[in-house]
């Protein structure tokens, strides 16, 4: 009789799990424009086994989490694509489904000496819907209350596909955390919580020690975090969302590469370097990975330095 899986809080009790690097990054490198509202969650109904093929770089690479497209899927940016809820709904239970088919070989999930594959269900905040930058400015003239309804309905259909974790990520203000954490009470799903940061204040401008606090006490949440900010942001705030909740760290930073939004083009050196995530380790960091502009090349890396790799 095998033994049942362990879930992904019981791994990161038992060391460090390494997450991915940016989808994106990995469907434009293999020729797909993403220049649309909707970002990666486009090709979940045109190019699904694209979607399978990123993940499976990334699994490749030594990731044993995988963050599914959802990030930018919601009811309302499909429905202003034409896309009716029904089939809405659909597209983001595929999200779940398409990274667990990229985890599986011949119908069965791939055994590695460094532990079981899991899947994260991607929910991106409210601005991400906009797409309009404001995802990283937060304080969008929605109360706590408006902004729960909005990330209820899309959270309980990407749980219903049942994913191993909810990233709950790139929030950038206090008042999104609050909804957020309202909105996954009873899914029977765990969660994860990150912000995008900017020094030690969320993007909205809140403390850091605030914005951590409210998830300390939230038992839905098993990692609190950063994430889609500079590798240097990342270190202290590992420090102080471990010394705050108590509980592991995630973070996933972006390259360190400036995005200009005027030449719609990178600027600037990567500063993401795998030498640091010893110190993001030493600090409480369990869920250690990448975000935007961070490849394959760089998540081998970062894996190969971690405790408990073969």
């Amino acid at each position: 009789m095998t033994s049942p899986t362990p879930s992904l809080a019981d791994a990161l009790a038992a060391g460090p799990v390494v997450l991915d690097g940016g989808l994106s990054n990995q469907l434009e490198a293999a020729g797909h424009d993403l220049s649309d509202e909707l970002w990666s969650a486009r090709l979940l109904a045109e190019d699904p086994g694209a979607i399978v093929e990123a993940h499976r770089a990334y699994y490749a690479a030594g990731a044993r989490v995988a963050i599914t497209a959802s990030y930018q899927a919601t009811f309302e940016g499909f429905a202003r694509r034409g896309t009716g809820t029904r089939e809405a709904a659909g597209l983001l239970r595929r999200s779940v489904e398409l990274a667990r088919r990229a985890a599986c070989a011949d119908g069965t999930q791939t055994a590695r000496a460094d532990g079981p594959l899991y899947v994260a269900a991607s929910a991106g905040p409210y601005g991400a819907m906009l797409a309009d930058g404001s995802e990283y400015r937060g304080r969008y003239g929605r109360t706590v209350h408006e902004l729960e309804r909005f990330h209820r309905p899309r959270l309980e259909v990407l749980a219903s596909a049942r994913p191993d974790v909810l990233a709950l990520e790139t929030v950038p203000d206090t008042d999104e955390a609050r909804a957020l954490l309202r909105a996954v009470r009873g899914l029977g799903v765990p969660a994860w919580l990150s912000y995008s940061v900017q020094g030690d204040r969320t993007r909205a401008g809140q403390p850091l020690t605030e914005a951590f606090a409210l998830a300390a006490d939230a038992p839905e949440v098993i990692a609190v975090g950063v994430n889609c900010c500079t590798p240097s942001d990342a270190g202290p705030a590992v420090a102080l969302a471990a010394r705050i909740t108590g509980k592991p760290v995630v973070v996933y930073p972006n390259s360190g590469e400036r995005w200009d939004a005027r030449a719609r083009a990178w600027r600037g050196p990567a500063t993401f370097t795998a030498d640091r995530v010893a110190s993001w380790y030493a600090a409480g960091a369990r869920l250690i990975g990448g975000c935007c502009r961070v490849g394959p090349d760089s998540i081998s890396a970062l894996a190969a330095l971690l405790p408990g790799r073969p």
